[in-house]
């Protein structure tokens, strides 16, 4: 798994006159990796240089007592107690707390939010759930030539990346149809959702985690820039994926002259993802100008030490990105083309050609989870009112309040969820909320995918690298500037499994790991209270 880790110096491109500055998988896996790649919010440590939250007031008091080695750690990051919010109790729906603390006070989830979406997607739609991608023509097909346009409808699925459009479009060549004589049409009329501006959330339009939801959403609206030393010819060799239509992509940049990989060509090449002391700041070092949409350029040069490196990034035209994705996959794979690819509608009395099905719900959430993907929790969102015509975020959440009210009742405030996705400086939700939400899950048919789809700890997803203990817990992470949080299920020696909410919300938040992982362990390891 190559993993992207923040571009801070990537801001919106400048004025033209200036210069500044994710692999061939099965098709399964293909979506998970680049979900790893792109790492959204959580990994991201998402809004570089913006404020997410800043403290909330100490509207709730203390129930319990926080165990003294989280008090310790709290200090020693300078965290007063009133930036936590805590919930700790059982599985069981519910069942009394362990340990609460400000637990009704509302906070910043940041991607913690994410369970709101999900489990309300699992528990609505059904973890069978699937996407449709729909393949419609126009006109005759004579000898392998559609006299027409050929008609593609996006479905909103959320996984539909590199390998799975070269698969969709290979299997339109399976039909017959080599040469288009009119146009490929993209229909995206199954999202009524106005387009986002990338840069409205942190003024860094082409980090791949600020990207929104798309009917036709290919890769993610992510193009990755892959970068190969070739010790013996000094350069690295750039491969970008998917390959975007007019766009012309530098096959090569200088390897550093100082890397010590330069001096002798005799020397072993470096690993893969070679640590980061080895390699410093290498995004910087390439001096990357994305100031014209279809000529990226870079002024720098690659630090052979990094070995092979993989940087995701916005494509600078999202609206164009799919167009130009399918035209260049249709090229690349011999098919030929009279027009040109563009936007529209399927006309009435066109032909279905083909029906492209996605991966399922289950695991779009596994996905979405494991690796905070912020646009497939988007897509999740808009899924819950797709039926009843052109989804808007507004009519999905009229849809989740009203699941809220029958799931939990009119006692317990539905967080503000926004897109769904977390990353939001206005979202918030409180402890309680998402501990009884964890709580409902736990006894649901959703349960096994839901508890699936959170990072375990010291192994997977956003928490591979967690010092808490391996497979300790099964925890959604959460990350803005001012945010951190975890929320999920802690795995007990004695079998019970416990629900653990922890938020915080301050400056010092990037600072508030070891007291999250301090929190975990206690809820691993602490005595039962006595029953109340």
């Amino acid at each position: 798994m190559f993993l992207a880790h923040p571009v801070g110096t990537l801001r919106r491109p400048p004025a033209p006159r200036t210069s500044s500055a994710r692999h061939t998988l099965s098709a399964l896996a293909a979506h998970a990796s680049l979900a790893g790649l792109l790492l959204c919010s959580s990994m991201a440590w998402a809004a570089s240089g913006q404020t997410a939250a800043t403290a909330p007031p100490a509207a709730a008091r203390h129930t319990t007592p926080l165990p003294p080695a989280v008090t310790s750690a709290l200090r020693a990051a300078a965290l007063p107690p009133e930036a936590l919010a805590l919930w700790i109790a059982p599985a069981q729906p519910d069942a009394a707390p362990w340990l609460a603390h400000q637990h009704t006070a509302p906070f910043n989830p940041a991607s913690t939010l994410k369970l709101v979406t999900s489990f309300a997607a699992l528990d609505l739609l059904g973890p069978g759930h699937l996407w449709r991608t729909e393949v419609y023509s126009s006109g005759d097909l004579r000898e392998r030539v559609l006299h027409g346009n050929l008609y593609l409808r996006g479905g909103g699925d959320p996984a539909l990346v590199t390998e799975k459009l070269w698969l969709l479009l290979r299997r339109v060549q399976a039909l017959g149809i080599e040469r288009i004589a009119g146009d490929i049409v993209l229909d995206r009329s199954a999202f009524a959702e106005p387009d986002i501006d990338p840069a409205t959330f942190n003024d860094e339009p082409l980090r791949a985690y600020n990207a929104g939801p798309d009917a036709l959403l290919v890769n993610f609206r992510a193009q990755v820039f892959a970068f190969t030393p070739d010790v013996v010819a000094g350069v690295a060799r750039i491969r970008a994926e998917p390959p975007l239509a007019g766009v012309q992509v530098p096959a090569t940049v200088p390897l550093s002259a100082s890397s010590p990989a330069i001096a002798s060509t005799a020397s072993p090449p470096p690993a893969a993802n070679a640590a980061p002391a080895q390699c410093g700041d290498w995004r910087a070092a390439l001096r990357a100008d994305f100031s014209h949409p279809l000529q990226p350029r870079f002024h720098g040069s690659y630090p052979a030490a990094c070995g092979v490196r993989h940087w995701p990034l916005a494509h600078p035209e999202p609206r164009r990105m799919a167009e130009r994705a399918v035209h260049a996959l249709w090229l690349a794979n011999g098919g030929t083309l009279g027009g040109q690819v563009r936007e529209g509608s399927v006309p009435v009395g066109a032909t279905e050609r083909l029906v492209f099905e996605s991966p399922t719900l289950a695991e779009v959430v596994r996905d979405a989870n494991k690796f905070s993907n912020n646009v497939m929790a988007q897509h999740l969102l808009l899924a819950l009112n797709q039926a009843d015509g052109p989804a808007t975020f507004a009519r999905s959440r009229q849809r989740l309040q009203q699941w809220w009210l029958q799931r939990f009742g009119p006692d317990l405030p539905l967080p503000e969820v926004g897109n769904g996705s977390g990353l939001s400086r206005d979202g918030r939700a409180s402890a309680l909320a998402l501990g009884r939400l964890l709580q409902q899950a736990y006894a649901s048919h959703a349960m096994p995918d839901l508890v699936a789809s959170l990072p375990a700890s010291g192994l997977d997803g956003t928490l591979r690298r967690s010092r808490m203990g391996a497979g300790l817990a099964h925890l959604k992470t959460g990350s803005l500037r001012d945010v951190q949080a975890l929320a999920g299920y802690v795995h007990r020696a004695d079998g019970q499994r416990l629900v653990l909410v922890a938020l915080v919300n301050h400056p010092n938040a990037h600072a508030a790991r070891p007291a999250l992982d301090a929190l975990v362990q206690w809820a691993a390891s602490a005595e039962r209270p006595a029953s109340r």
